[in-house]
């Protein structure tokens, strides 16, 4: 009986050993699985983390560093004060300008816009891209040009008294070709029958509506905002502040920024903290104009007073240039 006993026991002992020596054997290896997987999974998130890291540094540059297509355009006009609204709007910290004239829908558009977008400033994501070439307004083919890169495209028109426009445009012709005709020679066809001639580009480009008619064929009024040449030497602050409206901008340029010129008759911009000058448009803005008799200017007038008042009904502003 103590001999059975002896070997149930041994049976039983040799059966906890086996189990215990599985038991361990399968615990190391699910350890060894469970550390094994934890260090690739560490070494692919680190792998991860790096390339998401990668992906963000290069969204931050890009960001930081690229050229886009305009937002807005200041499309006219000669003479108006298109200059001064580029300048002015330039100190917006939310505006990247190109302080050239382009040309791009007039004169280059065969460059391709690859050439055009290389053009343009550096920008941030949420800053405005803008352009300035006044004869846009004038080019025929300028609206559906500009449509065809963008119909969101917000534009810009400067506009002003076309008399004054016009003696201005003479005026700065003159500078650089003393020896062209008077300005009565080249504007009237026959003075004393007040027949104007409208092939001088001087007087035609005041014909607005003419020109307006043609950009509303490709772009809403909405997507328009006229300047008031007059109102931007009286009071830059308001005009401004509609152009900042106009194009979604907080209104950050205002009666702080500027300072009225008596030398040159028109405001500047004061000084700025990186400058030890304030900062007035060039030598060729503000010059005297040609003195030109009262009865041209009155004959002048009367031939615009029709395009006039239909530019005006056009775009629901009275500039009272009469």
């Amino acid at each position: 009986m103590a001999h059975r006993f002896l070997s149930s026991t041994n049976r039983f002992s040799a059966r906890f050993a086996f189990i215990f020596t599985v038991s361990l054997s399968c615990t190391y290896l699910c350890y060894s699985i469970i550390f094994c997987r934890s260090t690739i999974m560490t070494n692919q998130g680190k792998k991860l983390l790096g390339e998401l890291n990668n992906c963000a540094s290069l969204e931050v540059r890009s960001a930081l560093d690229k050229s886009a297509l305009p937002n807005a355009l200041i499309v006219g006009v000669k003479k108006g004060g298109t200059r001064a609204v580029l300048e002015f709007i330039r100190i917006h910290p939310d505006v990247r300008a190109l302080g050239t004239e382009p040309h791009f829908f007039d004169r280059n558009y065969d460059r391709g816009l690859d050439w055009y977008r290389g053009l343009m400033p550096r920008t941030l994501d949420s800053q405005l891209t803008l352009e300035k070439t006044p004869s846009y307004f004038v080019t025929r083919e300028a609206p559906r040009r500009i449509s065809s890169m963008s119909h969101e495209t917000k534009l810009i028109v400067v506009v002003r008294n076309p008399v004054t426009r016009a003696i201005s445009d003479y005026t700065q012709t003159l500078t650089k070709k003393p020896d062209i005709p008077t300005f009565e020679e080249l504007a009237f066809k026959n003075i004393s029958l007040g027949l104007v001639d409208t092939s001088w580009n001087a007087i035609r480009i005041g014909m607005y509506i003419l020109h307006l008619e043609n950009w509303l064929q490709y772009f809403r009024l909405s997507q328009m905002h006229f300047v008031s040449g007059e109102r931007l030497i009286t009071d830059p602050a308001g005009e401004m502040g509609r152009v900042q409206d106009f194009l979604g901008l907080k209104r950050i340029i205002t009666d702080k920024h500027f300072y009225f010129n008596r030398t040159k008759g028109f405001p500047c911009l004061k000084k700025p903290e990186s400058s030890s000058q304030p900062r007035c448009l060039g030598k060729s803005k503000g010059r005297t104009h040609v003195q030109i008799e009262q009865e041209v200017i009155e004959q002048l007038q009367e031939f615009y007073r029709p395009f006039n008042i239909k530019f005006f009904e056009t775009v629901g502003q009275d500039f009272k240039w009469d």
